[in-house]
Formats: C-alpha cells, structure tokens, sequence
C-alpha cells in the first residue's frame, strides 16, 4: 500500500464547482471533455455535513431514482442534492455499509442514496458481478479537480471529464489504477480530488466507485508518482441489491449490515 493515501473529497467555501481528473499531457483535454459526455448516469453530488461544512463530490445513478456515491463523502450528511443538467434533486435517504469506518480507508466505501424524482435518464449502468476486473480496461468519469499526469490538478472549470485506465490489482477491497507513461489506454486518466462517488466502468458496467488516491511522495495530485483506489462493487453486489429491493418495495424489515446516514422523513 502507497504511504500516503487521500479520499477525494472537495470541501468548498468559494469554489462550488469542479471538473474531473488528470489526463495524459499528449492528449488534447477538448477529448476528455468530449468523452465525459457519455456518462450522463455521473451527477455532481454536493451537500452539508452537521457542522454546515459544505461537500462537493460525484455521484452515479444507476436506477432513476437511486444513486452510489462513496460512503467517506455522505457520512454525517445533514443534506444531501444529486445536481444533473442545472436540476438539483434532494436525496431524502442514505444507507451504508454499517462496518464502514472513515478512520480505515478503503473499506466499504460506498452508500446509497434515494430520491422522490425520477432522474429519466436513457440509460442507467448495471453492475458489474465478475471478479475479473485485473487487466481489463475500465472507463472512470466523475467531477473533480482536473491537470495533467506532469502538472497534478490544479484546475477547476465545472465539467465533466471521462478517460480511460487499466486495472493493475486489488487491495482492501479497491480496483487500483495507476497513470501509464509507456503502456497506456487511449484516454490515459486518473481521479483526482472532488471525483469521490464517480464511476469505473468495465464494459458500461458499473465495476468501481471511485474512492481515493495514493502516492509515495507526499504529495496526492494524481501526477504520475500516484495510484487510484476505486471501491470493487463485486464485493458488494448482492448487499447493493438487497437495501434497493427493501426500500422499493418498502418491505417491513431490518436494512441488511446498513447504517441509514439520512432519512428526510424522520425530521
């Protein structure tokens, strides 16, 4: 494991916008730009935690009225707005992981968030079951600070950014990515700051939730020395699909291993 590890989180007082990640400096950024189009299913997520901090992150919506995001960026939500297209759409609850721990990075870092309004996107990702994400090339996208792998981040301009990266192993539960000087994707690209809750995708399936970064030279701006850890949805498939069957059915039962963070009816 990298020494220093950083969960992407952008705390904002005067900059409530961002764009996403740290793209290959021999690519053209307007292609970023351009792919990050694609992935209407990826929201801004802002909100306020108890103390009236203020949070910006990613969101991904994978059924219309239901997103994932990463558990570090909604945990003591006071509240909480999905925002796609200009509409801002209130979460009225959120459920996560109850052995997730924001002391222990890497660990069941995901939550569910549900909404009164339908999103009515064309398409909304599946997730992905396979638990053959090493070697594949996945699709991460998500709005956070952006630069390129020399320069780290550093930029914010309010779009959406999407590139591409190859699944190098797992550990503690995190589909790890690191920027390729030789041997790179395309669309070589890595997380930065303000992409927590975005997506990793293999095959349009939802196979990551992108959660932090890693480097071994103290500094975390998603420069070539840094590594990307993206929480691994396989191990939590069948958890993911449990707590949305409960709650769209509204059954009568116990949420499965599930801490309810928001519950805008309970107020």
């Amino acid at each position: 494991m990298r020494q220093v590890l950083v969960l992407l989180l952008t705390i904002f007082v005067s900059i409530c916008s961002a764009s996403a990640g740290t793209m290959h400096p021999d690519v053209p950024d307007n292609k970023y730009v351009e792919y990050g189009k694609k992935f209407r299913c990826i929201s801004r997520l802002i909100g306020r935690y108890k103390n009236n901090h203020q949070y910006a992150a990613s969101a991904i919506i994978i059924r219309p009225k239901v997103i994932l995001t990463a558990a570090h960026v909604i945990a003591d939500s006071q509240e909480c707005f999905a925002v796609l297209d200009g509409k801002k759409i209130p979460l009225r609850k959120i459920i996560m992981p109850s052995n997730f721990q924001e002391n222990i990075f890497g660990y069941n870092d995901l939550a569910i968030g549900f909404t009164d309004q339908d999103f009515e996107l064309d398409f909304y990702p599946e997730l992905y079951s396979d638990r053959d994400e090493v070697g594949q090339i996945s699709a991460i996208c998500g709005f956070g600070i952006f630069g390129t792998f020399d320069t780290g981040s550093s930029k914010y301009d309010g779009q959406r950014r999407a590139g591409s990266n190859k699944i190098e192993h797992i550990d503690r539960g995190l589909l790890i990515c690191t920027p390729s000087a030789r041997d790179r994707t395309s669309l070589e690209f890595l997380i930065s700051s303000g992409d927590s809750g975005g997506g990793l995708f293999i095959n349009k399936k939802l196979a990551g939730i992108n959660s932090c970064v890693m480097a071994t030279d103290n500094v975390t701006d998603s420069s070539y020395t840094d590594e990307s850890g993206h929480t691994r949805v396989s191990d939590h498939f069948d958890w993911i699909q449990q707590i949305i069957e409960i709650e769209a059915n509204g059954l009568d039962t116990d949420l499965p291993s599930a801490t309810i963070v928001l519950n805008s009816a309970t107020k």
